[in-house]
């Protein structure tokens, strides 16, 4: 028989007579978390949660990806979890279309190079697209504006566009009214182009990417004969999310957390994003349907994430502006055991000037509580962009705060990461990233069970009080500053009187 965990998480963390006080202390004076005494998240838990999502791939053709029978296992698993533990929990569905590449191969000058077609890119015709291969004129903004093509003729060519500036989309978008027959968009970081144009309705062109280093390589041959044969479907799709509540806390101030449930379609994708599905569900498992806390939370495990966030977009995009506004912020946990593991939070005051700005007001203190939580265990993050890659983008969208935590995917690690946290540089964080290598194996599971820690400890913190966040301040807090504010006036009649004043102030 399994143990009960229902209502263990927030008790653990936050005392009752701790609760109005613990906005005035600083986050990294907060009681550390205690993971498996008074409950919390143990490794051997959120594993186990892992070795579900495998066997559920590998019962299903070796994949969890939205639309499979091995998908609609995953949310059966858990949902049913979830009910078991006293959850309001809804599946509601949403339909879109999915893509689904069949072959991609590009050579440039007679010679194969290895590329990618990018999701919902538009297939060649029969036999491929053969022209010549132009370049894009690199500037601050390559590609994204029409006037970037002054002097390049790339009329009935294959382009060769550098990433940045604005969404791929719109790179293929400008080049194709500019005549190009097709594209291909080349890194600016060290790593592979995996990425989407967003949707069926998105593509122009084909579109294909490769890494920064075969980019530089290509631009040198400007003017060869390239051919590019990118042979696609696409397919309608009814998929859902899972949605889960407490039933206790107020419902105009949720704290909201998600993680993506689906898979790629090639693997079994246990670390992406297995691993956050997993810390998430175990998160709320200790927390329980009917916690005592002073705010509802909200957990979702989002469909089609891999296909362009589109479960999380659905969702929130369903909501009325004031069903938003009761949303306090929303926490995103995609990737959180990658291999060669990095330690990042999502940063909120763009406080480290890399892409996109800061997110909405409050993330800011989201990223610093993640970063308090992790460095109580011993651990140094660094932030990560808001670069628009996993479901926190549509929260942001609509002015909702938004942070959480990440360790990383086809980036490559650093000698000077390598040297604070571990792992080999010079070596993607997951090597298996979007791969079939992604399965029961392709987990770090130190860097799990921090990142699960630090997931129910920051939950739990903002179930009590968001105050840090957005100034909402619990039943507590509000208590403590009527006593204070009644106890003022009469502390400063209790010192006349002592001074031989027997007049009485009124109370304000």
């Amino acid at each position: 028989m399994r143990k009960l965990r229902s209502g263990r998480l927030v008790p653990a963390l936050f005392t009752a007579g701790a609760v109005a006080a613990a906005a005035a202390v600083p986050a990294a004076a907060l009681p550390q978390h205690n993971a498996g005494a008074q409950g919390g998240p143990t490794v051997n838990d959120v594993n186990r949660h892992l070795v579900a999502l495998q066997r559920i791939a590998d019962r299903n053709d070796g994949t969890r990806a939205s639309g499979t029978s091995g998908y609609q296992a995953s949310v059966d698993y858990v949902s049913t979890a979830l009910r078991r533990a006293g959850y309001e929990v809804s599946t509601p569905e949403f339909e879109y279309t999915k893509y689904q590449l069949d072959s991609i191969s590009l050579d440039v000058a007679g010679n194969p190079v290895e590329a990618d077609a990018l999701e919902y890119s538009p297939a060649t015709p029969d036999g491929g697209i053969q022209a010549p291969l132009a370049v894009t004129p690199v500037d601050d903004s390559t590609g994204c504006q029409a006037a970037d093509y002054e002097g390049a003729d790339v009329s009935g060519k294959i382009t060769l566009i550098k990433r940045g500036a604005c969404t791929f989309a719109e790179k293929q978008r400008i080049a194709s009214e500019q005549g190009a027959s097709a594209a291909i968009i080349y890194n600016n970081a060290e790593g592979p182009v995996n990425g989407t144009l967003g949707g069926a309705d998105a593509g122009v062109i084909p579109t294909a990417g490769v890494d920064e280093q075969t980019g530089a390589e290509l631009v040198e041959q400007a003017g060869a004969t390239a051919k590019l044969d990118l042979r696609a479907k696409f397919e309608e799709i009814t998929t859902e999310n899972v949605i889960a509540e407490t039933r206790t806390g107020r419902e105009d101030n949720v704290v909201m957390a998600g993680a993506h449930l689906d898979s790629v379609d090639v693997g079994a994708g246990v670390n992406d994003n297995g691993t956050g599905s997993a810390g998430l569900l175990e998160t709320a498992l200790e927390l329980g349907g009917e916690p005592d806390v002073n705010n509802a939370v909200r957990f979702a495990w989002w469909g089609a994430e891999e296909s362009g966030l589109i479960g999380s977009t659905e969702y929130v995009d369903g909501l009325s502006f004031q069903q938003q506004l009761d949303i306090a912020m929303y926490l995103n946990f995609d990737m959180i055991g990658s291999p060669n593991a990095g330690y990042f939070s999502y940063d909120g005051d763009d406080s480290d000037g890399v892409g996109a700005g800061p997110g909405p007001h409050g993330s800011g203190q989201i990223e610093q509580d993640f970063t308090a939580a992790m460095k109580r265990q011993g651990v140094e993050i660094e932030g990560t962009d808001f670069n628009g890659r996993s479901d926190y983008g549509e929260f942001i969208a609509k002015g909702i705060p938004a942070g959480g935590l990440f360790t990383g995917a086809e980036g490559v690690k650093t000698e000077k990461q390598a040297a604070k946290w571990g792992g080999e540089a010079g070596v993607a964080y997951d090597p298996n990233y979007h791969a079939a290598g992604d399965d029961l194996d392709n987990v770090d599971r130190r860097a799990l069970i921090r990142n699960t820690r630090a997931m129910s400890e920051v939950v739990g913190h903002y179930a009590q009080t968001t105050e840090e966040v957005n100034g909402m301040r619990s039943r507590q807090q509000r208590a403590e500053l009527r006593r204070a504010a009644m106890a003022e006036p009469m502390g400063l009649n209790e010192a006349r009187e002592s001074h031989g004043h027997s007049c009485q102030l009124p109370l304000k």
